[in-house]
């Protein structure tokens, strides 16, 4: 059972992995949860750890993991919320693996369709997904490293402040944070080594929006 505190967070921490496949920083957390300090932060996720719906991965930047989502029941207390244990196992889909794409400097998109790969069903919502391998270092702040690979939704709109898939002057594709400014959008890094790059919007077309990550050990 958890206290509605805890409920309120796992739900935040779902909802931000669905929108951009990552954790939110425990700043995010803290303004989301309307709280002064982060150890208030630290202690939901702890009790969410030993309650079994979130899992933690150790040395690894903003990398929670909701294992379950709980059960409204009205029976309960008001300050407190039932969770259910049941979980159904899915069959994994396989989608397109296209190639390597510049998480640094832009680089040809790799349209090798004869590749695919294998992801839980439970990763993907509706719409039309590929996959593609990171190449270089410029979004580590974002959690995302060389060789990693990373789940894309089909979609030629995305809100600011998501991570996309951007084709540049029709050749070019990189993985980076859109902002738009005006007529012209901001292709941010998260790497302080890297600058952003400013390109006229008629001369980008968003391929898709960052819906996962999959890291190989």
């Amino acid at each position: 059972m958890l206290t509605r505190k805890q409920h309120k967070l796992l739900f935040f921490i779902d909802s931000h992995l669905k929108q951009t496949g990552f954790s939110p920083s425990f700043d995010e957390m803290r303004e989301a949860m309307g709280l002064r300090s982060k150890s208030g932060i630290h202690r939901l996720i702890s009790g969410l750890e030993e309650r079994g719906f979130l899992r933690r991965h150790h040395h690894r930047a903003r990398a929670l993991e909701v294992i379950q989502l709980p059960e409204m029941k009205e029976e309960l207390p008001t300050n407190v919320i039932r969770g259910s244990f049941t979980r159904q196992k899915q069959d994994p889909v396989k989608i397109p693996l296209y190639g390597r794409i510049a998480a640094g400097l832009p680089i040809e998109a790799m349209a090798d369709t004869s590749n695919t790969l294998s992801i839980p069903a439970d990763m993907l919502g509706s719409g039309d997904y590929y996959a593609l391998e990171v190449a270089g270092d410029s979004m580590i702040e974002a959690g995302i490293l060389d060789g990693d690979q990373v789940i894309i939704k089909k979609s030629d709109q995305a809100e600011n402040g998501q991570i996309i898939v951007a084709l540049i002057d029709g050749q070019e594709v990189t993985l980076k944070r859109l902002r738009r400014k005006g007529n012209m959008i901001a292709l941010e890094p998260a790497n302080a080594r890297y600058e952003t790059r400013i390109v006229p919007a008629e001369r980008l077309v968003i391929q898709g929006h960052l819906a996962g990550l999959i890291r190989q050990y």
